[in-house]
């Protein structure tokens, strides 16, 4: 098919479909008349700010999740009071850490329902990780790549299965830089966190692609504006500049959400019968997302990160870089 026919496809995909919820829809409101008993969820980074509130709705719906961590004991102590929830190590950095949770999981003979790539890092210090990797590219991106991946038996065993990621408006910031997607000629901390997200949002679009016939069905989703410890790299005065917070440290922005509303679209997408059949679309406020605007409002899904050609020569090079990948469908 032509690569401007399917660019077309999927901005015809980009559209409400009047879901019933709103940007103050909370991941409970979500989940209220659901019963998840017998469904199993992973979420990477589930102990902490979105990822917490994912896992205490995912569990009250009657899911069993399991919950990977950086810090399993901070982890412990967060989750602690809730059934139904175990807690594995993974640095999604360090790709043997994903790969030795993986053959951990994968050797318990489980199926997964939902797998939310809700773990991420934003703004932060120049890092390098791994073979010289910019981290918030390796630890957004390549490991979720790699950790989706080596699941791929777990998610296609019964078919029916979604992946999640957490993306961001902040995609907004940089489209994919192929001529130097580390960062190696210059770091600039806010574009290197709007490429990770715009990786995110064409892993989920070349994911769907190659997983679809197989029921596997794949969602990026932006929760909205929350104070949560994603903003930890940050100083307070930068927040404050930016309108986020006042002197005290309170939220000043009238549009942010709590994190119970924030978690709230991840939950949607995971779940939903609204979204059977579909999938590869951007999602917000607990609906499928429109197409960005082209006087530069900050909403919305920009064509460049649900571009089918780029998502393809994206997932080519992650292949590359994580030796791992699966079959094209």
């Amino acid at each position: 098919m032509n690569v401007m026919i399917q660019e077309e496809n999927f901005k015809t995909l980009q559209h409400k479909i009047g879901s019933g919820f709103d940007h103050r829809s909370t991941a409970e409101d979500v989940l209220r008349d659901m019963d998840l008993t017998g469904q199993l969820a992973i979420v990477t980074g589930g102990y902490s700010g979105l990822g917490l509130e994912t896992t205490r709705a995912l569990v009250q719906a009657g899911a069993h999740v399991v919950v990977t961590a950086r810090r399993p004991a901070v982890a412990q102590e967060a989750l602690s009071g809730l059934t139904g929830v175990e807690i594995d190590e993974v640095d999604l950095a360090d790709l043997s850490s994903v790969r030795a949770f993986a053959s951990r999981f994968l050797a318990s003979d489980r199926s997964i329902d939902m797998l939310i790539l809700n773990a991420g890092i934003m703004a932060c210090p120049e890092t390098r990780v791994g073979p010289g990797w910019e981290a918030q590219f390796a630890t957004n991106h390549l490991g979720h790549f790699a950790l989706t991946n080596l699941l791929w038996p777990a998610l296609a065993s019964q078919g029916g299965a979604r992946v999640v990621s957490l993306a961001s408006a902040g995609h907004h910031f940089s489209p994919i830089r192929w001529d130097d997607i580390q960062f190696e000629q210059g770091y600039e901390k806010f574009p290197a966190y709007g490429q990770s997200k715009t990786a995110t949002i064409l892993f989920s679009v070349e994911l769907d692609r190659r997983g679809a016939e197989q029921g596997i069905r794949a969602f990026s989703v932006h929760p909205g504006g929350i104070m949560t410890p994603l903003q930890r790299h940050m100083p307070k005065e930068e927040m404050i500049a930016l309108g986020w917070i006042d002197e005290s440290g309170e939220v000043a922005n009238p549009a942010f959400k709590t994190p119970e509303q924030g978690a709230a679209t991840q939950v949607w997408a995971a779940t939903s019968p609204q979204l059977q059949g579909k999938g590869g679309v951007y999602c917000e406020d607990c609906d499928i997302s429109v197409m960005a605007p082209e006087d530069g409002g900050f909403y919305g899904v920009k064509p460049y990160a649900i571009d089918p050609e780029q998502a393809t020569r994206l997932w080519k090079l992650s292949a590359e870089l994580t030796d791992t990948d699966i079959p094209t469908s």
